[in-house]
C-alpha cells in the first residue's frame, strides 16, 4: 500500500510538474509577471561584511492580495543569505546599529489592526523586539552614529475625541484644517532601568517632515528637511532645518525661495550638502547639489550635473567630494561632485543599472539594485572605488522564459530634435517581416522609461506583449528626465504638441524600417501617459486600440480636483482663467468629436492624483458617440494600482483588449 500511495504521488508530482513546464515554455504571462519579486533597498553593514535587503513576494491565497516584505542578510562575498523577519506582516526600511549587532525597522506586526511601529532585531538571531506603542504609523529608522538613539518619523494620530466622532457619525471635515504631520522622532536603543523607552518627539506641528534627514557625527543634532503640510503640492515650500537634541530647539539652515532637500552632513560634521531647486521651483525641475556650513551661511553651489536633477547619496570618505545619482539617458548612474567646484566625474560604468544607492556608515562600502531588460532586478554592493559589483543572492525564481531582444533606437522629429526609446522585438523575431506595434507613453510627463526588467508587473505588461507576437516601443518623447534640463522643459505649454509628434515620428521611424505594421497598432498610457493616450485618439486614426490608465483628459477640472493644483498652471504658464485658450486646445475632452478609436480605460477608485472623474468623463463621451470603450474601476487603488489580484486583471484587460482589436482575435 505504502508502495502504491507512493507510486501515485510520484506520478501525480511528475504531471503537475508536465503541466507547470508546458505553461512555462509557452512564454511569459501575467500570472508570470507577479512571481518576480520586489527587490531593495540594499543596506551595508558598518564594517562592510554582510548587507540587509529587503524582497517584497505577492501574497494572493484566498482573501489576500498585497506585496509582503521581509529582510534578508548576506555576506559581502555573495554566500550565506537567509531570511532574517517572518511574518504575516510586512517587514521594511532596514538599519543597522553602529556595532553592526542589530537591525532596527518598520513593521505592523502585532495585531490584526496593528500600525507600522518600530522594531530591533539581533543580527546574529533571536526574536524581534518592539521599541515604540506609538498611535501614529512610524517610518525610516535611523541609529545616532554613537549607538545610543534611534531617530524616526511617526506620523500624527487621530485624537480620542476624533475616534469618538468617528464612531458616532459627527465626523464632519473641514478641507485643510486639522492635518496629520510626520514628525521626527527619538527613542532610546536600550531600556531604562524600569525597562522602557520613551518617544521624545523633536518637531512641533508646524512642520511636515520629510524621510531624508541625516545625523550629525556626533550624534548632537539631526538635519532634515520639511515644509508646511502635508500636501503634495507644498513641496515646493520646502527647506532644511537643525535640530539640537540637548536644547530641543530647531534652527534654519536653508530657507529661501528655492525648495531644499536631501540634507547629508559631511564626515567631519562640518558641513551639509543639499539639494537646492531653481527659484522659483518648477514642476520641470532644476536643481543642483549645495553645501553650506552645518553652523549656518550662504549656501555655496557645486557643478551642475548632466540631468540637472542630483539625487545625493552621501558625502564620499575622503571628504572632498559627494556622491549623487542621475537618470543619463535610459539608465540610472553614479557620480562625485567634487566640493571644490569640480565637474562630475563617473564612478559607475554607463551600461550598468544602479538604482536606490546607499552607503554603508563607514562610507567605503554601496549597496543598491539592479536590473536589464533581460533580468530582474537583485541586490548587489561594491567597493565605492573602485566600482565592482557583487550580487549578495539570487533571490528571483523565475524559468528561463523567451522575451525579444530590447534596444535603445532614436529619430529625429520633425523640428529636429533627437527623441530615444527602447524598442523590444517580438519573441523569436527574425526580421524581414512587420510586427504588430504596440506604443506606450510613459508617466510624469517628467518620467523616463529604463532599461528595466520587461518581466516585471505593469498594467502594460511588455514581456507578455513580446510573447504574443507584438513589437513595444517606449518613448521618451519631449519632457522626459535623463535628457537634460532644457529637454525636460521642451513641452511647457505644448502638451500634445511636439510630444505627440515624438510619438508619430517614432512610429513612422519603425514602419520605414520594416519592423512595425502600420494597419496593426495601439497606444497605452498611464497618467500622463494617460493624457496622451486620450490626446492621441483626437487627432488621428491610426491606432486601432487605445488604453488610457488614470489619464488627465480634461486640463481644468483635473486641477479643480486633484492633490496638486499647481501642477497645470506650472506647465501652462497660468491659471486656466487666465489662460483659458491653452487649457482649452490642449484637453482631449474639447477635441473629443469623431473620436473613433475602441478604447479602454482603466482608473483606481481613490486617486487623489487624477482623481476617477477624469476617467468617467472620457468614458461618456464616448459612449455617447457610438465608439467602443470599456471602463474598469480598480476598488482600494491610488494612482498605481497596488494590489497583486487587481494588477492581473488589469494586465489580463490589455491583452484581451489589444488582442481584440489590433490582433483581430476574438
Amino acid at each position: 500500500m505504502k508502495r502504491a500511495r507512493l507510486l501515485l504521488l510520484t506520478l501525480a508530482a511528475m504531471a503537475a510538474a508536465g503541466l507547470a513546464a508546458a505553461a512555462e515554455a509557452k512564454g511569459w504571462t501575467p500570472e508570470m509577471t507577479v512571481r518576480v519579486r520586489r527587490v531593495g533597498p540594499v543596506r551595508v553593514s558598518p564594517d562592510g561584511s554582510r548587507a540587509a535587503f529587503v524582497v517584497g513576494t505577492a501574497a494572493m491565497d484566498g482573501e489576500k492580495s498585497e506585496w509582503v516584505s521581509q529582510i534578508h542578510l548576506a555576506r559581502a562575498d555573495g554566500t550565506g543569505a537567509f531570511q532574517l523577519t517572518r511574518s504575516e506582516k510586512s517587514s521594511s526600511a532596514p538599519a543597522w546599529s553602529p556595532d553592526g549587532k542589530w537591525i532596527a525597522f518598520v513593521s505592523a506586526r502585532g495585531g490584526k489592526d496593528a500600525k507600522a511601529s518600530l522594531w530591533r532585531i539581533p543580527v546574529e538571531g533571536g526574536e524581534a523586539e518592539g521599541l515604540t506603542e506609538e498611535k501614529g504609523a512610524i517610518s525610516a529608522p535611523a541609529f545616532s552614529p554613537d549607538g545610543k538613539w534611534i531617530a524616526f518619523l511617526e506620523t500624527d494620530p487621530k485624537g480620542e475625541e476624533e475616534e469618538k466622532a468617528d464612531k458616532e457619525r459627527r465626523d464632519a471635515r473641514v478641507v485643510d484644517e486639522n492635518e496629520k504631520r510626520a514628525r521626527l522622532c527619538l527613542v532610546a536603543a536600550e531600556p531604562d532601568a524600569d525597562g522602557k523607552r520613551n518617544v521624545r518627539k523633536l518637531t512641533g506641528a508646524d512642520l511636515n517632515v520629510a524621510d531624508d534627514f541625516d545625523w550629525a557625527p556626533d550624534s548632537r543634532s539631526i538635519a532634515f528637511s520639511h515644509q508646511p503640510t502635508p500636501h503634495a503640492d507644498d513641496w515646493t515650500r520646502s527647506d532644511v532645518s537643525v535640530v539640537d537634541l540637548a536644547a530641543a530647539t530647531v534652527r534654519p539652515l536653508a530657507v529661501t525661495a528655492a525648495a531644499e532637500s536631501q540634507p547629508f552632513y559631511s564626515p567631519d560634521g562640518k558641513w551639509i550638502a543639499l539639494v537646492v531647486s531653481d527659484a522659483p521651483p518648477s514642476w520641470g525641475g532644476r536643481s543642483r547639489v549645495h553645501v553650506v556650513a552645518a553652523e549656518g551661511g550662504p549656501p555655496r553651489a557645486l557643478a551642475l550635473t548632466y540631468d540637472e536633477q542630483p539625487q545625493i547619496v552621501g558625502w564620499m570618505r575622503d571628504g572632498r567630494r559627494v556622491m549623487v545619482a542621475e537618470t543619463r539617458g535610459t539608465v540610472r548612474r553614479l557620480s562625485a561632485l567634487g566640493v571644490a567646484g569640480s565637474a562630475p566625474v563617473d564612478l559607475t560604468p554607463g551600461d550598468s543599472m544602479v538604482e536606490a544607492a546607499s552607503l554603508n556608515a563607514s562610507r567605503t562600502k554601496l549597496g543598491f539594485t539592479s536590473q536589464a531588460p533581460d533580468s530582474a532586478a537583485e541586490a548587489f554592493m561594491s567597493d565605492v572605488e573602485p566600482f565592482v559589483p557583487r550580487r549578495l543572492a539570487r533571490v528571483q525564481e523565475l524559468p528561463p522564459l523567451p522575451t525579444g531582444r530590447t534596444e535603445v533606437v532614436s529619430w529625429k522629429a520633425p523640428d529636429g530634435k533627437t527623441i530615444e526609446g527602447l524598442l523590444t522585438y517580438p519573441a523569436g523575431y527574425a526580421g524581414g517581416s512587420r510586427a504588430p506595434l504596440l506604443v506606450v507613453i510613459h508617466g510624469g510627463p517628467a518620467g523616463v522609461f529604463l532599461r528595466s526588467f520587461l518581466g516585471n508587473p505593469s498594467p502594460y505588461p511588455v514581456a507578455v506583449f513580446s510573447t504574443r507576437g507584438y513589437a513595444v516601443l517606449r518613448c521618451n518623447v519631449r519632457g522626459s528626465s535623463g535628457y537634460g534640463a532644457a529637454f525636460r522643459h521642451a513641452n511647457y505649454r505644448d502638451w500634445g504638441g511636439g510630444d505627440y509628434r515624438d510619438i508619430l515620428s517614432g512610429v513612422d521611424m519603425l514602419v520605414a524600417r520594416g519592423i512595425a505594421d502600420p494597419d496593426r497598432l495601439g497606444v497605452m498610457g498611464w497618467s500622463y501617459g494617460g493624457y496622451m493616450t486620450s490626446w492621441v485618439i483626437t487627432q488621428t486614426k491610426r491606432f486601432k486600440a487605445a488604453s488610457v490608465g488614470a489619464g488627465v483628459t480634461n486640463l481644468m477640472s483635473f486641477t479643480g480636483t486633484t492633490d496638486i493644483p499647481s501642477f497645470i498652471p506650472d506647465y501652462f504658464g497660468g491659471e486656466h482663467w487666465d489662460a483659458f485658450d491653452a487649457w482649452r486646445t490642449h484637453s482631449a475632452m474639447f477635441n473629443i468629436k469623431g473620436v473613433v478609436t475602441p478604447t479602454l480605460i482603466q482608473h483606481g477608485e481613490a486617486d487623489v492624483r487624477v482623481p476617477i472623474s477624469q476617467g468617467y468623463e472620457l468614458y461618456n463621451a464616448l459612449k455617447r458617440q457610438g465608439v467602443p470603450v470599456k471602463m474598469v474601476v480598480y476598488p482600494r487603488q491610488p494612482h498605481g494600482i497596488q494590489e497583486p489580484k487587481l494588477m492581473l486583471d488589469a494586465m489580463s484587460r490589455n491583452l484581451e483588449w489589444f488582442d481584440r482589436w489590433v490582433m483581430g482575435k476574438s
